[in-house]
């Protein structure tokens, strides 16, 4: 049954938001979920938006075979995929990876060495003092980690034009700046804003009701993981569907 999970799911997220007791125990842990997620992912995206533009570019120069279409579309084309699709829902599949499994494995195991049971045991609130740091930090970090994406695919895109002469320097900048349309920034930002919760709460809830052992917390990441990844790809539908 479905719904009995997304209850639980519903329920978790209502004590998540629940006021907090003391906003200075919560404060340190935000600015470190911050660091940890912004400054940590940092280098994994540059590289992958890197690559990211440069492949786009290629395989957008191979596929204009001809001559009636002009080069600049590539810079075009490398733009628009960048903002509304790859930056966001790339970065965020990534960073379902390498936050979604550490977020899980980090609950479930103080959930396993009843760690979380000792929090309660003192009156803490501990799906807000565990979860709502991450979720803050997530939803603060990772479009700023969007923004540097898009930046770096277009960069990536255009070395990679250049220097294979699929395009020249003029006729990429020329379809860069030609009709853009500032709202499908808007559209990545949301997308970016979305992703990020989905990230966070999924993992969060995959860790928070972990039972049993080492072997249980792995499998809680993995699953975190694979269903993080499904509702990514399905809320980027759901948001194209609506905003576009």
């Amino acid at each position: 049954m479905i719904f009995y999970p997304l209850g639980k799911y519903i329920l978790l997220l209502k004590a998540v938001f629940r006021k907090p007791e003391k906003w200075s125990l919560y404060r340190k842990e935000i600015f470190h979920e911050m660091n940890y997620m912004g400054v940590g992912s940092l280098g994994i995206i540059c590289i992958i938006s890197i690559f990211l533009g440069a492949v786009t570019t290629v395989q957008t120069a191979f596929q204009l075979v001809s001559d009636l279409v002009p080069k600049s579309v590539i810079g075009g084309i490398v733009r628009d995929s960048s903002i509304l699709e790859l930056s966001p829902t790339i970065s965020a599949i990534v960073l379902a990876g390498k936050i979604g499994s550490s977020v899980a494995s980090q609950i479930g195991t103080m959930r396993v060495t009843e760690q979380i049971d000792a929090l309660e045991i003192m009156g803490i609130n501990s799906p807000g003092y565990l979860i709502l740091p991450k979720i803050i930090g997530a939803i603060t970090m990772i479009p700023l980690l969007v923004i540097i994406s898009i930046a770096l695919s277009i960069v990536g895109g255009y070395l990679a034009g250049t220097a294979s002469g699929a395009v020249t320097p003029q006729s990429f900048i020329e379809g860069l700046t030609s009709d853009f349309i500032p709202f499908t920034f808007t559209v990545s930002m949301v997308k970016s804003v979305i992703f990020a919760f989905i990230i966070t709460s999924v993992a969060a809830y995959q860790g928070f009701y972990t039972h049993g052992g080492a072997l249980e917390v792995g499998q809680s990441s993995t699953k975190a993981v694979v269903i993080s990844c499904i509702m990514i790809l399905f809320a980027d539908y759901i948001v194209a569907q609506l905003l576009l």
